[in-house]
């Protein structure tokens, strides 16, 4: 089966997310606690799917270039999204977000199916929020739900268009698919610490809410337990 069509798992997440919060916009409580619950999957599923394969890649010059590159361009995606007018700016990086979650997907599936599987769930989560949280802004410039829920799904084309990107990695030379998993291990540690969990903390907290962290965390590893 392509790598591709995997990615319709999360795109359905995404129009799911927007439809709802079209109709009834979450609390922030709850929008709190589906952060904290997707930071700790992301979380666990780099540590313990993607972290390894670098870590064994053999190569701390691969690591530093791919880590580098990830950093890099998450900076400068931030940088470009606080330049975008008004609300625009959310809605544009979030449709970044997107295409390189796919990518990551793709390079995930490349690196074996366990692994990719894994990383399915993880942004599936990520992007089932993404589709919550992009809905309101949206809902602010378009004005119409229907023209929301199209919008969205429209974006969601991202997904597959990466994981077309990310694909061919599994046919690079050692050093380069080391380098991709060191890319895709920062772009996912970034996604955890500097959108999900600094939103999540500007909303009401509670210690309820900050253990799905590590709900979602360990429930990852019980799930991996089971499919090793």
């Amino acid at each position: 089966m392509a790598t591709w069509t995997f990615t319709l798992l999360p795109w359905a997440a995404l129009v799911i997310g927007a439809t709802f919060a079209s109709f009834r916009r979450p609390s922030p409580a709850t929008a709190s606690a589906v952060q904290h619950l997707a930071a700790g999957v992301v979380f666990a599923a780099a540590a313990t799917e993607v972290l390894p394969d670098v870590q064994h890649g053999g190569s701390a010059l691969a690591i530093v270039l791919g880590g580098s590159a990830g950093l890099g361009l998450m900076f400068a995606i931030k940088a470009v999204g606080s330049r975008l007018p008004g609300k625009w700016s959310l809605v544009a990086l979030t449709g970044i977000d997107i295409l390189i979650d796919g990518v990551v997907l793709g390079i995930g599936f490349a690196a074996g199916a366990k692994q990719g599987a894994l990383l399915l769930f993880a942004l599936t989560l990520e992007i089932l929020f993404l589709g919550l949280a992009a809905t309101e802004e949206l809902l602010e410039n378009l004005g119409s739900k229907g023209k929301v829920i199209a919008a969205v799904a429209l974006g969601g084309a991202l997904l597959p268009l990466g994981a077309v990107l990310g694909g061919p990695v599994h046919d690079l030379p050692p050093f380069w698919l080391t380098a991709a998993l060191s890319f895709a291990l920062i772009a996912l540690l970034y996604l955890v610490t500097e959108e999900l969990l600094v939103e999540a903390h500007q909303k009401p907290d509670s210690p309820l809410v900050t253990s799905l962290f590590f709900v979602g965390f360990l429930g990852l590893l019980v799930i991996e337990g089971f499919v090793a």
